[in-house]
């Protein structure tokens, strides 16, 4: 993942590409339980903000130590 995010909201297809997932279901699986980052909606469109992804990472490091 690269260390500079971008500076707009992230889609769904954003984070499969940053993280390789193998397909945006991954992203829609980790709302449904409640395992990934925020995201919030705009209409009926998910959208992520850059902070809240990189906290997430941060969280997901830190409980990896």
């Amino acid at each position: 993942m690269p260390s500079d995010l971008p500076h707009r909201f992230l889609t769904p297809d954003d984070l499969v590409e940053m993280f390789e997932l193998p397909s945006v279901e991954t992203v829609y699986q980790w709302r449904r339980k409640h395992t990934g980052p925020r995201g919030f909606r705009v209409g009926r469109h998910l959208r992520f903000d850059p902070t809240d992804v990189r906290i997430w990472v941060d969280s997901q490091l830190g409980e990896a130590a």
